[in-house]
């Protein structure tokens, strides 16, 4: 296996990031990067995978899906009792990361997390497919749990609880707001020497741009 791994080796080199020819917000660039993965038909190209911290020190990961962005950051919707979402609220600072590896690209955000507001998590939970609704009710996200019956069972419970009404927006359940503070563009190029472009947020909002080496 050690073998097979070290001879996994492919070189890029589609296309090159100049500096000179991105425009002045990142956040009109990753547009433009999204709209080609989506254009590209890649799998869940809102994909990210979110980084938080514990109390302890203990850094974890894993994928969201994002689901609204602009200029103020980054949306994603969770359950307040997950264990990401305890991170974040004991240490509100985050990062993710786009990756398209079809495109030979990526993009790292770190940023400050806030929740967003009620109104906001209504409004998405709303447009949400029913069974999606009963779930959130349904799973104690990041508890134990004793077999796959247990939630199959508690979906049944929810789907009779609101039979035959809207299913509300359980309170436990919402969304966050990564506002970025350093945004990285990343494309492979060939020998490794990829491209590196970072944009980091000043004091005024306005952003900073520099290459760093690959």
């Amino acid at each position: 296996m050690r073998e097979q791994l070290w001879r996994l080796r492919r070189d890029y080199g589609q296309r090159a990031l100049d500096e000179r020819e991105v425009p002045s917000d990142p956040f009109e660039l990753l547009r433009a990067w999204l709209k080609e993965a989506l254009e590209a038909g890649l799998l869940e190209p809102n994909a990210v995978a979110l980084a938080t911290v514990s109390p302890d020190g203990q850094p974890s990961v894993r994928a969201v899906l994002l689901r609204d962005m602009n200029e103020r950051g980054f949306v994603f919707f969770t359950n307040y009792e997950s264990r990401k979402a305890k991170e974040l609220q004991h240490n509100p600072r985050a990062a993710m990361l786009f990756l398209w590896v079809p495109l030979e690209r990526q993009v790292r955000v770190e940023g400050v997390v806030e929740r967003v507001s009620e109104e906001e998590s209504d409004a998405y939970f709303r447009t949400r497919p029913r069974g999606y609704q009963l779930a959130a009710w349904a799973s104690p996200q990041s508890e134990p749990i004793p077999d796959r019956a247990f939630l199959e069972r508690r979906f049944r419970e929810m789907e009779e609880r609101f039979a035959g009404q809207e299913v509300p927006r359980p309170p436990f359940w919402g969304g966050f707001r990564l506002m970025p503070e350093r945004i990285e563009f990343w494309q492979g190029r060939s020998n490794r020497l990829h491209d590196r472009l970072l944009y980091i947020r000043q004091p005024d909002g306005s952003w900073r741009l520099q290459r760093l080496a690959p």
